[in-house]
């Protein structure tokens, strides 16, 4: 008789990443707490199980780390898997890291079983504070008037996620153009939290030298390099340079001039 896939364990998850398999054990209606740390890269930290309970004999604890959808298992059966043996310490109240990076960010789970089948669970999100890298200014070194153009600013190192500030010719770009007099002839929309300046309808106002800066209240706030940005007409009435249809004439004591249209604006004199 053929047999399906059996499904993902409830207590692990999916995808999890761990060479250490355990019975599955529900975790419904399991006494919860959460709490939030921050801490500088490259110092310790301990990280409480506030699941824990003394009265509950000799529980089995176990921990895990949480990062967008990956889960690993790093303590279970009283012993820590790797990379955590050589800078985690354990206690049956909390770990200590001996020293943390920026990829220690992240939530960690920790999961109490008492004797009686008592159940609670522990979380705290781990925020290792990075302060910003120098950010990138994704600017256009030209904008068609009437269109729209998207400046956007990246950065790649700020723990937590850096917000962006734009500034022109030197000048704080604000929130809202309406309430600045230097802002007030730009439509744009400015994001802070992705770093993008969109100008839609982009205008001649916005012509500038344009730069972009990374905070998050980590160490000082980075600045990217500055780059012009030169907003004009669309030339001809296909959209590229020196094309169209210009015809003119003019008529002289000696001859008549003619023009015709060409890729350069060629003409030609024809005298009578």
């Amino acid at each position: 008789m053929r047999r399906g896939p059996l499904p993902p364990s409830p207590l692990w998850g999916s995808p999890c990443r761990s060479a250490t398999s355990a019975p599955a054990v529900s975790l419904a209606g399991a006494q919860v707490t959460s709490e939030t740390k921050e801490v500088p890269e490259n110092q310790p930290v301990d990280i409480p199980c506030s699941a824990y309970r003394s009265d509950w004999g000799s529980p089995r604890i176990e921990w895990k780390f949480q990062k967008g959808s990956s889960l690993v298992l790093f303590y279970y059966a009283g012993a820590l898997t790797d990379p955590y043996k050589n800078r985690v310490v354990f206690s049956v109240t909390s770990i200590h890291f001996t020293t943390v990076t920026r990829e220690d960010t992240g939530k960690y789970i920790c999961e109490v079983v008492g004797g009686d089948s008592q159940i609670a669970k522990s979380e705290v999100n781990l925020i290792v504070q990075v302060p910003p890298s120098k950010p990138v200014a994704h600017v256009p070194s030209s904008a068609t008037i009437g269109r729209t153009a998207v400046l956007r600013c990246t950065e790649s190192d700020g723990s937590p996620p850096p917000t962006f500030r734009w500034y022109r010719d030197g000048m704080l770009v604000p929130t809202d153009p309406k309430s600045s007099l230097s802002f007030r002839n730009s439509s744009y929309t400015l994001d802070s939290t992705t770093g993008e300046l969109t100008f839609n309808p982009v205008s001649a106002f916005d012509t500038g030298d344009y730069y972009c800066e990374a905070s998050n209240n980590v160490g000082t706030a980075q600045r990217s390099d500055t780059v012009r940005m030169e907003a004009s007409e669309r030339r001809g009435a296909t959209g590229a340079v020196g094309r169209g249809t210009i015809g003119w004439g003019a008529i002289g004591c000696h001859g008549v001039v003619w023009g015709a249209s060409g890729a350069r604006g060629w003409g030609r004199v024809l005298w009578v």
